[in-house]
């Protein structure tokens, strides 16, 4: 019911008072990445990932997996991405798990430089995200690369930065893990009209 909510809230504000998507922008060694979010289809998962950012919680985040064409053996399904987050289980920082909003739901599709969320089984989603190279559409709802068929929770795309992304998916890897792991030297974001949509909502615990 409260994203049902949100999603009435934002359309009256937006309607008095037009707003931008939200950018993020992720400074490496290799350059920035600048995202745009998308706040009205996938409520939850900006929420959660601007709470990771506001607060610091990526202090220590790193780019450190790179799945290609010649790494995935074992696995039927093929995608490409590159994958960042705090790495580590039971990290200090991490927040719980949130809600898994499918792309059936939001409408966002797994394209070329889609941002999306990692996870287990759904409902498992916290810290770790990954950016698409090309389009990727086994991780929508109804694809086959995780057994369940629920997908990954996309939230936003690249609008600057493809060729920082393909460098980082290129970089030395043992199999997957990047060797050495790109360090993330700052995640920031500019959202204040966004603040305003949320500042009275949290998602259910």
């Amino acid at each position: 019911m409260k994203v049902v909510a949100l999603a009435i809230v934002i359309l009256l504000f937006q309607a008095c008072h037009p707003i931008k998507k939200p950018t993020v922008t992720i400074e490496t060694d290799f350059g920035n990445i600048v995202l745009e979010l998308y706040p009205n289809q996938a409520p939850y998962t900006v929420y959660n990932f601007l709470k990771y950012v506001d607060e610091g919680r990526y202090e220590d985040a790193t780019f450190y997996r790179t799945v290609r064409k010649d790494n995935q053996p074992d696995s039927q399904v093929k995608i490409e991405i590159i994958q960042g987050g705090l790495f580590k289980d039971n990290h200090p920082q991490a927040l719980p798990p949130i809600n898994h909003e499918t792309t059936k739901t939001t409408g966002i599709r797994h394209l070329d430089g889609t941002i999306s969320m990692a996870r287990n089984e759904p409902g498992t989603a916290s810290s770790e995200f990954f950016i698409c190279i090309g389009n990727q559409p086994e991780l929508d709802y109804g694809g086959r690369r995780n057994p369940d068929g629920q997908g990954f929770a996309a939230f936003g795309r690249v609008i600057s930065g493809m060729d920082v992304v393909h460098k980082i998916h290129l970089s030395p890897a043992d199999g997957q893990w990047l060797n050495p792991q790109i360090k993330i030297l700052s995640i920031k974001c500019n959202r204040e009209n966004l603040l305003k949509i949320f500042e009275n909502w949290t998602p259910d615990e």
